[in-house]
């Protein structure tokens, strides 16, 4: 793990990561605030990488709870950067608490980080 915690703006198309702000475990929340993660993963070209993010309960657009997002990609150089993360969004009061980013490479535990946006 590189680095974790409280990061500036992130845009998924973009090839940059976004850049810590703060490393911490605690999370202000607030609109717009990018948490998470960054792994360095050196070595494993074309090695799968799994993630998951298990949250708070909040509520998707078709009024049920959303389930924890899950994801896959592969790594594509011998030295990759993946940023594991989420930014808050309205109604803030339904994303406050635990956090827990997930990770695997190729079905083994690589990074597991709790974060706690209050």
């Amino acid at each position: 793990m590189h680095s974790h915690g409280m990061y500036d703006g992130w845009t998924r198309e973009s090839k940059e990561l976004p850049r810590l702000v703060e490393i911490t475990t605690e999370i202000k929340a607030s609109l717009d605030v990018e948490f998470g993660y960054i792994l360095r993963i050196r070595s494993a070209r074309n090695s799968k990488i799994v993630f998951r993010i298990e949250h708070p309960p909040f509520m998707n657009s078709e009024g049920k709870v959303a389930p924890p997002f899950d994801g896959e990609l592969y790594v594509k150089t011998n030295d990759f950067r993946f940023f594991l993360g989420d930014t808050v969004w309205a109604p803030i009061e339904d994303k406050r608490g635990a956090w827990r980013l997930i990770t695997w490479l190729d079905g083994e535990k690589v990074a597991d980080r709790t974060l706690v946006l209050v």
